[in-house]
């Protein structure tokens, strides 16, 4: 019986919080903010160009779908949806370490960010039709455990015809600090065998699927097996193409010196609890970022911005 109350108070306290939101930011017939999947605040947005879904669970963005076209990103049927776990596919922020962080085994896979509840700043419109979303986090207790620094982040999202994304990392502390971050884009595509990664054309990469030696990409990048590759020194626009779609979505970076390009293949996904046997086969991920040596540092009260824009490419 205490539990049913429990989660009937949770329930509650949820869809208060969704009327609050709503008040603040709704805006009639473009942006609303719902109860999502869980039971998690998702920040709904419905314009002439594109519809979108971002969720403040992690200011995770779950859905691009631009008029006229198939939906860009990939998101798991697996997923899961709850506080501290982190949602699989549309694009997580990873955040202050990349992969596992190098000197605790124990600590979040990708940072702590993309597994919390981040703030929702504001929603504004601009006089063309796009939709400005901004979603903040900032550095506390449970931050503190895994890495000693003090940091706000803030994500600001436009939607529309393309998809723009920036991230403001700021050092509020009173020591330097060092990051990785990553916008981890799944891409949803029809069939990953057949699709490729162009732009990358005689840059060197660490492949992390063969003990992180380091290699230099030969032509397109093509889906043959398992992949997990950071290109560095990188600032290029990466396109990803997609015959089978018959659609080219391209990535333009700023701020960014690595690229990572990453599907985990058959055995890969067959480890993964939140993703289908056969998910893999509809996934690409190509990721604005800045990791291994291109990690960023700040000091004191300095701010750095990556940012990444998606759009599609017309054939």
């Amino acid at each position: 019986m205490a539990h049913c109350s429990t989660r009937i108070l949770f329930v509650i306290e949820d869809l208060s919080l969704i009327v609050t939101l709503n008040r603040r930011f709704a805006i009639p017939g473009t942006v609303q903010i719902v109860s999502g999947k869980g039971g998690l605040p998702k920040v709904r947005i419905t314009t002439s160009a594109a519809s979108a879904a971002i969720y403040l669970h992690g200011a995770q963005m779950t859905s691009w779908h631009p008029a006229g076209t198939e939906e860009v990103l990939f998101l798991s049927e697996h997923s899961n949806w709850q506080d501290g776990r982190a949602i699989r596919g549309g694009i997580p922020i990873c955040f202050p370490w990349f992969r596992s962080k190098s000197d605790d085994p124990k600590a979040p896979a990708h940072g702590f960010v993309r597994t919390r509840e981040w703030q929702l700043d504001s929603v504004t419109t601009e006089p063309e039709g796009s939709v400005i979303v901004v979603c903040s986090t900032q550095s506390d207790d449970s931050t503190r455990r895994w890495w000693p620094h003090e940091f706000s982040l803030e994500h600001r999202i436009t939607i529309g015809k393309t998809l723009r994304m920036e991230l403001t990392a700021t050092n509020t502390g009173s020591t330097p600090l060092r990051f990785e971050e990553a916008m981890h884009t799944y891409f949803r595509v029809r069939n990953a065998k057949t699709a490729r990664v162009r732009g990358l054309d005689q840059v060197a990469y660490f492949d992390n699927t063969d003990g992180n030696r380091e290699k230099v990409q030969r032509g397109d990048i093509v889906f043959a097996a398992a992949i997990d590759n950071a290109y560095i020194d990188t600032c290029s626009a990466v396109e990803l193409i997609d015959p089978a779609f018959r659609r080219t979505l391209r990535t333009e970076k700023e701020n960014s010196a690595t690229t990572i390009v990453w599907n985990p293949w058959q055995q890969g996904a067959a480890s993964l609890s939140d993703l289908g046997d056969d998910e893999w086969q509809q996934m690409a991920c190509v990721e604005a970022s800045n990791i291994l040596s291109s990690a960023v540092s700040l000091a004191p009260g300095q701010q750095h911005t990556m940012r990444a824009t998606l759009s599609i490419v017309a054939e």
